[in-house]
């Protein structure tokens, strides 16, 4: 029967050899395996702190499921399971995890199953990200992972932001600036006026109500009413008042009475005591010299312009620029109280002379340049701006660029506002002068530069308190420079077309312009009133600077012949006056000699001063030499008048508080002295006092 079937003995003799085996690895049979088809896996460069994650692909080589074994062997990799179930046949990722630190990481991940175990290599960088602050506000920056530096968008529009004005509020993006609301200073009180300065905010001043002209009737403001007249004070003064007699009011009227003996006829300044009625005269003691808070050697002459700044104050900070010794021309800066700041070269050790000063920088003028250095600190260099460097207003040839201390003035911002002339080297065929109005930010980039024409020379730039920008050439035109609405220059809006006879000076403050120190202008133009220098007795020459403006009170200065015979006067024989000036009309209010005696003199530097009053550092040359007064002016009458100590040369000098500083020399070496000038001087922190010109920034306070 066997050998009638042949397969059954194949058969037969196949199971005796043993039969088939399929359980060899790789060979498809019914056991399970795997194997891993990454060798290598690299997670790359991830942000410090962040989790990346990468799968490994497990393959199945037999028919019947296996379970494989995972773990990670060193380094900050995780993984998100520890078995793995691949069906035979089938492939399975596995996922791991890499928490980045700093730096390169490295580790090892390990599959087993069964006696078999296969590793693959984990690498990853972890890269910590730079610190991204934003250039400015509605700005956005962040770190690009690639290629590994800071990047700065535009902050989308909406997002909150401070604006740069204080008279802005709820400030909000948009494409990139900051746009705020405009702010309401209305306290809702009739009796103050409410205006709003940039870089204060809501400043108020008590209004000034009208008299009626009688002196014992007095306007005063009341929330409910509003400007209303009422008496005066009893025994206020209403007249000439002398230690024979006094007019006073009673009951709103003014009379006559004879003055009582010991009757107060002269208040206490600084150097001498209060005067008292006696045997109808005016006793007091005799004046004595001032003494200096503080005496501080300068270490060199100190440089300025005519009629430019010797001595800025900002902060609580004195800054002179001084030339002299081993260290050549340099920036110093004192604190109030005479203790130095800092002392610092200028790169060519050339001389520069101050213009202004913020908080932005101490801006100095060389003749080529204009430059900035740092405030505090180490008074560092901060940027120059070569006059060169400038858009001339004519195309060709070659001009001459410059500026000057009356010149340059200072935005809300800290932003430089120069006016700058150009002219030919020498006369002859070419182009003429020019002049161009520039401003610069307080980096020294270049906001925007115009032509303006008529402005060349010696003109005159000046700010109000809003930063609106003002111009005036000797003579005229009076015009306000705006921006042009497509363009990066100016377009002027005349004001006054001339003014005959002015020189170049110019003030701004509240709603007044004072020009030339003949023509007073309101805001929007239109002549309001012109002084006449020409009236009086003797021959008058007003000074171009400095002049003083607030509220509706102008104050010039001028040579006043010291004879009266009205026939003209040599140099030597002219000594200085002081007048108050109405801005509507241009009316004399009151008149003073301003030196002591009638002698020719110097003005060294002149400031307002609370209560309605002037203070001024002057010289004047008397028989046994020179002789230097501080001084105080009130309603036509000397409050004051205290001399320095000595007999020193005054290069200038500066109001801060109740402080004026002066720069002076004393036996050959220069010296910055302080005096205390009490409760009679507090410098007036509004209007526009020139002479310091707000820190030299020749910019209005509302």
């Amino acid at each position: 029967m066997l050998r009638s079937r042949p397969w059954l003995l194949l058969l037969v003799a196949f199971v005796l050899a043993g039969g088939c085996r399929c359980d060899e690895p790789g060979t498809g049979g019914t056991r399970g395996g795997f194997q891993v088809e990454e060798k290598a896996l690299d997670f790359g460069r991830v942000l410090e702190g962040d989790t990346a994650r990468r799968s490994v692909r497990v393959l199945g080589t037999g028919r019947a499921s296996v379970t494989v074994s995972a773990s990670v062997r060193s380094g900050p990799f995780s993984l998100s399971e520890s078995e793995v179930l691949i069906p035979g046949a089938a492939t399975v990722s596995l996922e791991v995890r890499f928490l980045a630190g700093n730096g390169p990481a490295e580790g090892t991940l390990v599959l087993s199953s069964g006696g078999r175990t296969e590793e693959v290599v984990l690498r990853g960088e972890g890269v910590r990200p730079l610190a991204c602050v934003p250039s400015a506000q509605c700005r956005q920056s962040r770190f690009e992972l690639e290629p590994g530096v800071c990047t700065e968008t535009v902050a989308p529009d909406g997002t909150a932001c401070i604006p740069g004005s204080r008279c802005q509020e709820n400030g909000r993006c948009q494409s990139g600036v900051c746009v705020g609301a405009p702010r309401s200073c209305d306290d809702g009180n009739p009796c103050t006026r409410d205006a709003c300065a940039p870089e204060t905010g809501c400043v108020t001043s008590p209004v000034s109500c009208p008299s009626s002209g009688n002196p014992c009737r007095v306007g005063v403001c009341k929330r409910e009413q509003g400007c209303t007249e009422v008496d005066a004070m009893d025994l206020s003064v209403c007249g000439k008042v002398d230690c024979v007699s006094a007019r006073l009011c009673f009951s709103g009227a003014c009379r006559e009475v004879p003055t009582p003996e010991g009757f107060l006829c002269a208040p206490a300044t600084p150097c001498q005591g209060e005067g008292h009625c006696s045997a109808g005269r005016c006793e007091r003691p005799d004046a004595g010299e001032l003494t200096p808070a503080f005496v501080q050697e300068l270490g060199g002459e100190p440089s300025a312009e005519p009629g430019g700044p010797v001595l800025l104050t900002h902060g609580g900070a004195l800054f002179a620029s001084v030339c002299g010794g081993d260290a050549g021309c340099r920036l110093v800066s004192y604190t109030s109280n005479g203790f130095l700041r800092f002392e610092t070269p200028y790169p060519d050790g050339a001389a520069r002379t101050l213009l202004a000063v913020s908080d932005a920088g101490v801006v100095v003028h060389e003749p080529g340049a204009l430059e900035s250095y740092a405030p505090a600190g180490t008074g560092a260099a901060l940027w120059r701006v070569p006059l060169m460097s400038l858009e001339p207003p004519l195309a060709g040839g070659a001009l001459t660029p410059s500026t000057s201390a009356g010149r340059t003035a200072l935005g809300p911002e800290g932003e430089v506002v120069s006016l700058v002339s150009w002219t030919p080297p020498a006369p002859g065929p070419g182009p003429g002068a020019g002049a161009t109005l520039v401003v610069l930010a307080s980096d020294g980039g270049v906001l925007r530069s115009g032509s303006v024409p008529g402005f060349e020379g010696s003109a005159r730039v000046a700010l109000d308190s809003r930063g609106g920008v003002f111009l005036f050439a000797a003579g005229g035109p009076l015009s306000r420079a705006e921006p042009e609405d497509a363009g990066s220059g100016f377009h002027t809006v005349p004001l006054l077309a001339e003014v005959p006879d002015a020189g170049a000076s110019l003030a701004v403050a509240g709603d007044w312009l004072f020009a030339g120190t003949r023509a007073f202008v309101g805001g929007e133009g239109g002549l309001a009133g012109t002084v006449d220098w020409s009236a009086g007795p003797r021959e008058t020459r007003p000074l171009d600077e400095p002049v003083l403006l607030l509220d509706d009170t102008g104050y010039a200065f001028a040579r006043a012949c010291l004879r009266m015979d009205g026939s003209a006067c040599g140099p030597d024989e002219e000594g200085l006056v002081l007048r108050a000036l109405e801005a509507r009309g241009g009316a004399v209010r009151w008149e003073l000699p301003l030196l002591t005696e009638d002698a020719p003199g110097l003005l060294h530097e002149a400031a307002l001063v609370q209560g309605g009053a002037v203070s001024t550092v002057t010289s004047e040359r008397l028989a046994g030499g020179m002789r230097s007064h501080v001084q105080v002016f009130a309603e036509g009458q000397r409050l004051m008048a205290c001399p320095l100590p000595g007999s020193p040369r005054v290069a200038g000098a500066a109001y801060a508080g109740r402080f004026v500083y002066v720069a002076l020399e004393r036996d050959g070496a220069w010296w910055l002295e302080a005096f205390d000038l009490g409760s009679l001087v507090t410098v007036e922190t509004r209007g526009w006092p020139q002479g310091a010109g707000v820190s030299g920034s020749r910019r209005a306070r509302p």
